[in-house]
């Protein structure tokens, strides 16, 4: 693919392997990145965890969301040692989600509040493990922020619609017409395929899920 053989040309002359693993909601990216961890030994960068790190209690960015949208989206069960701690400014995610999910205004106001400090952590997490042979970073929004430009291959998680509807349903405990608009807040699945360099297909079966994995790994990239 034009636009996938154009990534891997940035990093010509590098050994090192950094496969760029995303997908819709609720398609399976986490049990993917679990599998490349704990199965297959690699080192994985979470996009999800460095981006609750920059909402964490206290931060610059919980400030800043609480300064935006006040006690709508602030944590109600905070200890007072918690307080104390100075961890006070904590965030009610679930509500926060909410109003951004509704919103496309309110969506693109935290993105832009919480990317840049996701894609610096990459950048430090990337220093650090230089001389890794492998590296996962595991990133939702990958072509939407633009960071398959710290990629050398991609791979999309996929499944069924009605697989990631039910799922999505299931883990997060939302109304079906919730769950229907966060997965239309991303890009559609179809559009995302036509971008990466390998399809993973993840609808429930894990001995299947493992072989494509350690199938995917042997390629070249």
């Amino acid at each position: 693919m034009i636009r996938a053989s154009l990534i891997r040309a940035r990093f010509q002359g590098s050994e090192q392997r950094r496969i760029g693993l995303t997908g819709g909601i609720a398609t399976g990216k986490s049990t993917v990145g679990q599998l490349l961890a704990g199965r297959f030994g690699l080192p994985v960068l979470d996009a999800d965890l460095y981006a609750r790190g920059a909402l964490a209690p206290g931060s610059p960015g919980a400030r800043a969301v609480l300064a935006r949208y006040g006690e709508p989206v602030a944590a109600k069960a905070v200890s007072a040692k918690a307080v104390a701690a100075g961890a006070g400014d904590a965030i009610d995610r679930a509500a926060l989600g909410r109003i951004v999910f509704a919103d496309p205004v309110e969506r693109l106001w935290l993105e832009q509040l919480v990317h840049p400090l996701v894609r610096q952590r990459f950048e430090n997490e990337l220093q650090r493990l230089a001389h890794a042979p492998v590296v996962v970073l595991m990133i939702p929004l990958l072509f939407e922020t633009g960071l398959e430009s710290l990629c050398s291959e991609v791979w999309l998680v996929t499944c069924r619609p009605e697989t990631q509807l039910q799922r999505l349903i299931g883990r997060d405990g939302l109304p079906e017409h919730e769950a229907r608009a966060r997965i239309a807040a991303q890009w559609p699945l179809a559009r995302k395929q036509a971008l990466a360099d390998r399809l993973i297909h993840n609808d429930g079966d894990p001995e299947a899920l493992e072989q494509q994995l350690a199938a995917a790994l042997a390629l070249n990239p």
